[in-house]
C-alpha cells in the first residue's frame, strides 16, 4: 500500500514552529498580527 508523503515532526516544527517564526523580523510580524487580530493560539504553536 503506497502511503502519502509524511514530513517528520521534528521537520516540520523547525522550520514552520513558533520559535522559528520568532527567530526572523518577518516571523515575529506574523505572529504579532495573529495576536493581535485575536487567534486563540497561533496555529504555529499548536502543534
Amino acid at each position: 500500500m503506497h502511503y502519502p508523503h509524511r514530513r517528520s515532526w521534528i521537520k516540520r516544527k523547525r522550520k514552520i514552529g513558533f520559535r522559528a517564526r520568532m527567530r526572523t523580523k518577518a516571523g515575529r510580524k506574523i505572529i504579532n498580527g495573529r495576536r493581535r487580530k485575536g487567534r486563540a493560539a497561533d496555529a504555529s504553536a499548536t502543534y
